[in-house]
């Protein structure tokens, strides 16, 4: 069984078991599902469901880490356009970051032997009949290998992809005989009620955790070694059940929480023009190796506060594309304290620049000094190519102040062709 560490920031298999719409209704619904599959107009064909996902437990200061396996998914050979979620509590109603906090979620693509799923299911064992099918980006082993996935910004942040494209799914003829296609999501989420600091909690700072005495002696960093007793925070502070530290005078009931999500998509077919997912890391190191490149994402990183200037903190990585495309869509999962992130091209140009939103009041998803969601870049059709071999450069920009486990991940999809009627000449 995977331990509770974040399943996505795996480094390879062999640490699996240790490291952690709306017009005209079907009226079909799908296992799980809170409403009605329902097609958004006859011109478009786009079909919608929500689902609910399994329940997890939270209490004041409490931390979750999860894994979900065999989620509620469409079936079928379909092109998904959005995939969108949020925590919401035994009501349906939603749940603000400052009450739980959501650093992240992530939906992971797996086939299964057909043969074993009775097994996989009572045990979950996933070092046995599984197969993990990661996104085309570069990082290492098996580290940020989602299709889908933010966190506190969720809400704020759209994932719709322009007609006529889709992430393609399902297909029949790319399926390995006895394996069927499924999903799971690896969450974590911050219960910060009652907390001593809410955002230092929601940020992991191991001092501000009830860690146990060995920590340092038995937990193991990214890099399959020991961590470093500088180590001052970020996901291996936050493992599962695990507790911030709570105000003396603090006591809250214990609640059950969900993952909300709605996928959209349509049913594939000669129309749809299918993109490839990447996700860049502004921490991979890269090195060369002869004709090999060796990547080397870290997933988060620590950003001191530099007392002897005002300017934010950058963070830059220089990445190559070995096979290109058209940029379709662009945006970033970052941390609060973002200022941009931004996407460059070998010669500098810009190819997407995306900036954060903060929330103002209190209500769920405008949640007060609170990152909310980020902007995205949605080209023109054509208008941006990523050559073969291109080298791109990532710079995420965060405040000058001290922070742990911040992120700089960069979401691009590409297509390896434009419908005519939408290519620049």
């Amino acid at each position: 069984m995977i331990s509770q560490l974040s399943f996505s920031y795996m480094v390879n298999m062999k640490t699996l078991s240790t490291l952690a719409i709306i017009l005209l209704s079907m009226m079909m619904l799908l296992p799980g599902t809170t409403q009605s599959i329902v097609v958004e107009s006859k011109e478009s064909y786009i079909k919608s469901a929500t689902f609910l996902s399994e329940e997890f437990e939270v209490g004041p200061g409490k931390v979750v880490v999860k894994t979900l396996l065999d989620i509620n998914f469409p079936k079928g050979h379909i092109g998904v356009k959005s995939f969108d979620v949020e925590v919401v509590d035994e009501d349906g109603k939603s749940v603000p970051l400052y009450e739980t906090y959501l650093h992240h979620w992530f939906a992971v693509k797996y086939i299964e032997n057909i043969t074993m799923s009775d097994y996989i299911k009572q045990s979950h064992d996933l070092r046995n009949g599984i197969e993990f099918e990661r996104n085309d980006g570069m990082c290492q082993g098996f580290l940020l290998p989602h299709y889908w996935g933010l966190g506190g910004e969720s809400r704020g942040t759209s994932s719709n992809l322009p007609d006529p494209f889709a992430v393609e799914l399902g297909n029949p003829t790319k399926l390995k005989d006895g394996f069927k296609e499924k999903w799971l999501f690896s969450i974590m989420v911050i219960d910060t009620r009652g907390t001593h600091d809410r955002k230092g909690c929601s940020e992991c700072r191991c001092k501000l955790l009830n860690l146990p005495n060995n920590f340092y002696n038995v937990t193991m960093g990214i890099n399959g070694q020991l961590l470093p007793r500088n180590y001052k925070g970020g996901l291996f502070c936050c493992q599962d059940n695990l507790q911030c530290k709570l105000r003396n005078d603090f006591h809250g009931p214990t609640r059950k929480l969900s993952l909300r999500y709605k996928i959209r998509w349509v049913d594939w077919d000669e129309h749809q023009v299918p993109l490839r997912f990447y996700i860049l890391d502004s921490t991979d190191r890269v090195i060369s190796n002869g004709s090999t490149l060796i990547h080397d994402c870290q997933a988060e990183y620590t950003i001191p506060r530099n007392h002897d200037s005002d300017s934010p903190h950058v963070k830059k990585a220089n990445i190559p594309m070995t096979k290109g495309g058209y940029l379709i869509y662009g945006t970033a999962h970052m941390h609060t304290g973002v200022v941009n992130t931004t996407l460059y091209g070998q010669d500098r140009r810009v190819l997407c620049t995306s900036n954060p939103k903060y929330g103002t009041g209190k209500e769920a998803g405008n949640e007060n000094g609170y990152l909310v969601g980020m902007s995205v870049c949605y080209p023109k059709p054509g208008s941006i190519k990523i050559k073969d071999g291109e080298i791109l450069t990532l710079e995420s920009i965060y405040e000058n102040k001290f922070r742990t486990g911040a992120m700089g991940h960069f979401y691009i999809y590409l297509a390896d062709e434009i419908p005519n009627k939408d290519l620049k000449i």
